[in-house]
């Protein structure tokens, strides 16, 4: 419903209009538990960028990466709190894209759909292509073209997101069970390793490793500055729990929870391993080839680090590609009922699932096989680029979403939850500016992240054609939305 829409049915109908309901979230079954939901939280703050990334990252800024780990996960708990806010304000598996409605308009939630569709379908094509090159690791697997291991990946993930919801919870669960034991298991270990000072490659762990090579910043400030831009997507998906919240019995009572575990988990998993690995080795003994924690414990002589990581990797990629394949099905149904996304991805199957619009997803990671066939060595780094640009849209819509939000409550037209995100409208600004910030930050890449930022103009003429080409149809579905809720 648009929001001129919305505010014409306050006049008319006060009570039915407090809360509009979102005529996509009628069907779905409410099958995902408080456990469901905290490990799909947990899940979306741990991924690649930790598992993999951290190697790159810091060798190019060192130690000083704990930090910048620890700023763009406070920016990310801003986003997540305002987004839980406005759950417990109306649960919804349209999650933003409903809230967009409501607070921006037909046009805001048609952007942030749209844009969010972006980032999961291209993100799933960096996931197949991902599970591929890990999977080609082991020499049993090497024979197999690429393009082959990564449409099997998508085969898997899209039958169990297409049996029910309960499955994806369950696998979801047991993912990040692996990637939070596999940290665990390596803090434990540098922890033992400091407390006994056992050398690591001929470093005796502490703080001499970090004051004897240049300090907390040995390249200096800017190159800490620039990892940003790296470190904030190591956090996409965090807003997950927004999604899911829309297909939970209780989410009063399971939202709040999970949100603020967010924040300990943040500083413990990926600022409390930063710290811990830059205490064990110097940031030049790192590599963006290899995973720091493979690097640490090769260097100790665990037997068999490599194959375990590579499991571990392997399976933060298809988690990663699980949560596309379930959030996209669900906001793609929402839209597709207010008329913005194809007729047929509001379709539901008996089990209660958005198949529409999860095998609309499919269809573009199939294409995502494509690239894995003609440019395999490319493949993951063209498309993990421009799904940056659909999660830093998504962020900067959810925090003026909450911004409208607010103002409303604060002219009586509302109702704040308890759960609240303080400090409105300052915190919403600074997010999103440190979000713009970290967009721009990409033009100082001139291989890649110049090439990505003149991507927005494309991105933006293909959002206005769609615009024209479906606007009636919402308009039509607003008017009779209308007429039934002043009936």
């Amino acid at each position: 419903m648009s929001k001129e829409a919305v505010e014409s049915a306050q006049a008319a109908a006060p009570r039915a209009a407090q809360q509009p309901a979102d005529a996509g979230d009628a069907g779905y079954s409410k099958d995902l538990k408080a456990r469901h939901i905290n490990m799909i939280a947990i899940g979306g703050a741990i991924g690649t960028g930790l598992l993999l990334g951290a190697g790159g990252r810091l060798h190019n800024a060192g130690p000083a990466l704990a930090l910048a780990y620890l700023v763009c996960g406070v920016f990310a708990f801003f986003v997540v709190r305002a987004l839980g806010e406005l759950v417990l304000y109306r649960p919804s598996s349209g999650s933003f894209v409903s809230y967009a409605r409501e607070f921006l308009g037909e046009k805001g939630a048609y952007v942030a759909g749209w844009m969010y569709f972006l980032n999961w379908s291209t993100t799933g094509i960096a996931d197949i292509t991902a599970i591929a090159l890990y999977t080609h690791y082991w020499s049993f697997f090497t024979s197999i073209p690429q393009w082959v291991l990564a449409l099997i990946a998508l085969a898997v993930v899209l039958a169990v997101n297409l049996i029910s919801v309960k499955i994806f919870g369950e696998m979801e669960f047991w993912f990040a069970i692996v990637k939070v034991a596999t940290i665990v298991g390596f803090m434990l270990i540098s922890i033992f390793l400091l407390a006994t000072q056992h050398k690591v490659d001929g470093h005796t762990p502490g703080l001499s490793v970090i004051t004897d090579h240049g300090g907390v910043f040995p390249h200096g400030l800017m190159p800490v500055v620039l990892v940003m831009q790296g470190v904030i997507f190591a956090y996409a998906a965090l807003e997950l729990v927004g999604v899911a919240a829309g297909e939970t019995a209780e989410p009063e009572k399971v939202v709040p929870r999970a949100v603020n575990s967010i924040m300990w988990r943040v500083g413990l998993f990926y600022v409390g391993s930063v710290v811990l690995l830059a205490l064990l080795l110097p940031g030049s003994v790192y590599s963006a080839d290899e995973s720091p924690f493979v690097t640490v414990l090769s260097k100790i002589g665990v037997p068999a680090a490599g194959d375990v990581m590579n499991l571990v990797v392997l399976t933060a990629a298809m988690s990663s590609l699980n949560s596309g394949l379930y959030s996209t099905g669900r906001i793609l149904r929402s839209m597709a009922m207010a008329g913005s996304a194809p007729k047929f991805t509001a379709r539901m199957s008996r089990s209660q699932v958005p198949y529409g619009g999860i095998l609309l997803t499919c269809g573009v990671c199939v294409l995502g096989v494509g690239l894995n066939y003609f440019v395999p060595s490319q493949a993951f780094e063209i498309v993990l680029n421009v799904a940056s640009l659909g999660i830093i849209s998504t962020w900067v819509i959810i925090m003026v979403c909450h911004m409208v939000f607010v103002r409303r409550a604060r002219a009586g037209l509302v109702t704040r939850p308890h759960f609240q995100l303080k400090f409105s409208p300052v915190i919403e600004i600074a997010t999103i500016v440190f979000l713009l910030s970290c967009l721009g930050m990409m033009w100082n890449d001139p291989d890649v992240g110049r090439k990505t930022i003149l991507l927005i103009p494309v991105i933006a003429v293909m959002l206005v054609a769609g615009w024209f080409a479906v606007r009636r149809r919402v308009s039509a579905n607003a008017e009779k939305e209308l007429t039934e809720l002043t009936r």
